[in-house]
């Protein structure tokens, strides 16, 4: 599944980060007397990585000046190397200068985010367990996070509170136990629905697969612990595993036959991908 970046429901983002970045405007242009000048700029990939971005990229430039050419070399999804050319931008000097580093932050942060996750697919590429992102997201920017992740080839999590139920510590504890919290929210949700409960120990995994919890999330669990969780839930839940999730504990995670990883890292700890933009 891959978050489609329509126009309409990008182009008032950008606007938005437009207005921020340029203030009252882009002095460094304006002075420099790029009125009527063009010019021919080359966006090139610095290091290896996942391309993600270059349709943002794109509506930045056509929004401040229609007439710019964008004329792009590869597509969201692919490998990139090292020096390799992604992208020319041609037209308006003024626009182009204005637009550049804002378009280089959408496809740097985007593409770093496909690039690191799909370091995490190619690991469990032998095993069954899925790899999702959560949402510990970037204010007013999960659309571009989680569309970066499908890019890298995960697959995504609920995208805001009203997908999907998920009930957590807090919520156990306000309602009194899993139990309880399962059986007042059911009463209320919609059957397209499906209600998760986070669960810290085994017998919070059998109340909760007794509950009837669609999917059962295992947090901060041992490998160990995790298929003992799994023997008592019988397949009668998604079992999902969340918690102390990286490079180097994925295998191990995956190896207990979970169904679903969940990390926050793809997102919070990805950086951005080293892309520029020069003027041939």
């Amino acid at each position: 599944m891959v978050f489609l970046l329509h126009d309409f429901i990008i182009e008032e983002h950008i606007k938005q980060a437009l207005k921020e970045d340029i203030g009252f405007g882009d002095i460094s242009t304006d002075y420099i007397e790029a009125d009527g000048k063009t010019l021919k700029a080359t966006m090139n990939s610095r290091e290896e990585g996942v391309l993600c971005g270059i349709g943002v990229v794109k509506k930045v430039f056509e929004i401040l000046d229609p007439m710019i050419q964008v004329t792009t070399f590869l597509k969201d999804g692919d490998k990139i190397s090292k020096g390799q050319d992604i992208a020319i931008i041609e037209g308006n000097a003024r626009a182009v200068l204005t637009g550049e580093r804002l378009a280089l932050n959408y496809v740097q942060r985007m593409s770093a985010i496909a690039t690191l996750t799909n370091q995490y697919v190619q690991v469990l590429e032998p095993y069954k367990a899925t790899i999702t992102e959560t949402r510990k997201t970037t204010p007013n920017f999960r659309l571009f996070e989680k569309y970066a992740v499908t890019v890298g080839g995960a697959t995504p999590h609920r995208f805001s509170l009203c997908d999907c139920v998920m009930l957590k510590d807090n919520h156990i504890a306000l309602c009194g136990g899993i139990t309880q919290a399962v059986a007042t929210v059911r009463k209320h949700i919609s059957h397209t629905h499906k209600i998760e409960v986070e669960t810290d120990t085994l017998e919070q995994v059998k109340e909760a697969a007794e509950a009837g919890a669609d999917i059962i999330m295992l947090d901060n669990m041992s490998p160990d612990t995790m298929r003992k969780a799994i023997d008592i839930i019988k397949g009668r839940a998604i079992v999902e595993a969340s918690g102390q999730v990286n490079i180097k504990t994925l295998e191990d995670i995956a190896k207990t036959g979970v169904d679903v990883i969940s990390t926050s890292a793809i997102t919070a700890k990805a950086g951005s991908l080293d892309i520029g933009l020069d003027i041939k």
